[in-house]
């Protein structure tokens, strides 16, 4: 019997480009392995679990008996950012992608939010994160004018010291960008991104929050929320759905926090899903092409699986997964068009199952409404029959 569902995203740690990758920019991007051949990963308890053992993985170490069962998923939706990459987990299917603008917003966009905001904007372009506080930060200091900017992905980012900007402004200023942002311009997310500091030292704080699209129908959150169970949003869960579909949610610092905050919940008594997103892959490491740094974020939450581990019940199963890639090895900074790693483990679960390649991230979702006996989703498939330890005591009795 299975009561709960751990679900730790680590986002962006993607395992290998997908055959459509080429028409994203993305051939040879392999987040995991590429990260592997620069470093020395050492991740003994994902290796025990089977993640060297998936298909096709040359360069992380294979383990003879996994506890856990492995695989891969492929993404059927088109894009390769958090918003489809999450959605697509949890039983939507996204044939379009976001709008995108690598040359800036329209100057109707732009009007429309200095209009409602009452401040003006400047940059209004493609930008790197860091690179744009270096090149306006002070201006924008000096002006109190909003540094809006872009990326290769689907966001309507809002930059803004602390001191200049308190932070229920800088996210009301979102909302007004969300409300804005619709049909042709319906943008994945919009981004607050506010910093502290001096001239040549800005660094952007953990009060970062995404305004997302809320997801267009029900998805497996939501049915088990009407199940009467919890689901429960750690980390920028909260955000990428909008908080639709959860019953309880809370924000992180980093990935410690967001592991500290997991376990906490996993000793508590509740039944259902915990959510969490380990952003600090993607944010920090996978974004600033940081490949030493992303190696080490890789291995710190190796050893913390550990005590994730130990707080487990019988009757809880752990997932692990991704949600696209961002490999730091090469000249992009932007995601990914990636295959997902994926490993369950539990008590209630069979050992070392090797579950191929699957089709679409939903299969992970469908598998939660079958373990949940809750409606199914999107065209997923299941994967409980093959790792589900009570069918298959049962399977072999009926066999004998």
């Amino acid at each position: 019997m299975i009561d709960r569902i751990i679900w730790v995203i680590l986002d962006s740690v993607g395992i290998g480009e997908l055959p459509d990758a080429a028409l994203f920019g993305d051939e040879g991007s392999n987040t995991l392995e590429n990260i592997a051949r620069q470093t020395n990963l050492q991740l003994p308890n994902l290796f025990k679990m089977g993640l060297g053992n998936i298909d096709g993985v040359t360069a992380l170490q294979k383990e003879r008996e996994p506890i856990g069962n492995y695989g891969k998923l492929a993404e059927i939706s088109m894009g390769k950012d958090t918003t489809i990459g999450h959605w697509e987990m949890v039983g939507i299917y996204s044939p379009q992608p976001f709008p995108t603008y690598p040359n800036g917003f329209p100057e109707s966009i732009i009007k429309a939010f200095e209009e409602k905001t009452g401040r003006r904007v400047i940059a209004n372009k493609t930008a790197s994160g860091t690179e744009i506080l270096n090149e306006l930060g002070e201006e924008h200091i000096r002006t109190g004018d909003l540094i809006v900017y872009t990326s290769a992905d689907s966001v309507f980012q809002i930059a803004a010291h602390e001191e200049v900007v308190p932070i229920e402004d800088l996210y009301k200023y979102c909302e007004i960008a969300r409300n804005i942002l619709t049909g042709e311009h319906a943008v994945a997310r919009v981004i607050a991104r506010p910093f502290v500091g001096q001239a040549g030292s800005f660094k952007r704080t953990a009060n970062r929050r995404d305004f997302s699209l809320l997801p267009p129908q029900k998805t497996v959150l939501d049915y088990t929320k009407e199940s009467g169970r919890d689901v429960i949003g750690i980390g920028k869960i909260e955000d990428i759905f909008c908080g639709q579909g959860l019953t309880e949610a809370i924000h992180t610092l980093d990935n410690m926090d967001g592991v500290d905050k997991t376990i906490n919940y996993i000793k508590q008594e509740n039944k259902g899903i915990i959510f969490t997103n380990l952003v600090e892959f993607d944010s920090s490491w996978g974004h600033r092409n940081d490949v030493k740094a992303y190696a080490q974020g890789l291995m710190d939450f190796d050893k913390r699986l550990e005590e994730i581990i130990e707080a487990m019940k019988p009757t809880d199963v752990l997932f692990i997964n991704a949600d696209h890639g961002c490999d730091p090895t090469t000249q992009s900074t932007d995601h990914s068009r990636e295959y997902i790693p994926f490993i369950a483990y539990g008590e209630a679960l069979a050992k070392g199952v090797n579950l191929g390649t699957r089709k679409t991230f939903a299969d992970i979702g469908q598998t939660i409404c079958e373990i949940f006996k809750l409606p199914p989703v999107l065209a997923g498939e299941s994967f409980l029959k093959a790792i589900d330890f009570n069918r298959m005591e049962m399977t072999a009795d009926e066999d004998v």
